[in-house]
């Protein structure tokens, strides 16, 4: 027996045309190299309010709902990307991390977190080793983040050395 159905359209609704947006400038940036884009993210995160969870899951599952692109199992870095900035045009901003699973097989990943929580992952943070971090940092002006500066880790990126780093 067969049963009618309507599907929604996809992107329908409340900021369909800006979270469309989001998207499409996400799959722009994921082709950056790694510096370049923590710059870029970095500078769209400047001014922004930390994420709460609930804000940051609502725009992953409009996001995924969205895009079948984002939402595959190797969409992670656009999905990530596009959380981030439509969480930012709605003036907050969400942990952005890319790392690896820190178990086998190690694979690359990139994830948002909210309230220290994973957001929308399987894994819990203790899963995932950070390389680049950009967060909100309440005072401060700038990114954190780790890889191609020179400074290894996840600590300070910003345009400076960070609170008790020297140059």
């Amino acid at each position: 027996m067969t049963t009618e159905m309507t599907m929604p359209r996809r992107g329908a609704g409340a900021g369909g045309t800006r979270l469309r947006a989001a998207i499409a400038a996400a799959f722009v940036l994921a082709r950056l190299k790694p510096g370049r884009l923590r710059r870029v993210l970095g500078r769209c995160a400047r001014g922004a309010r930390p994420a709460s969870y609930a804000e940051t899951l609502e725009v992953l599952e409009a996001v995924t709902a969205t895009s079948r692109r984002c939402a595959s199992r190797y969409g992670c870095l656009p999905r990530s990307v596009a959380v981030a900035l439509a969480c930012r045009m709605s003036g907050v901003w969400p942990d952005w991390y890319a790392g690896v699973w820190a178990t086998p097989p190690f694979s690359p990943h990139a994830w948002v977190l909210a309230e220290g929580r994973t957001v929308g992952e399987q894994a819990e943070a203790a899963d995932l080793r950070p390389l680049m971090v950009v967060t909100v940092r309440e005072g401060v002006q700038g990114e954190r983040g780790g890889g191609d500066d020179g400074r290894g880790g996840t600590g300070g990126s910003g345009p400076g050395p960070g609170p008790g780093q020297t140059a």
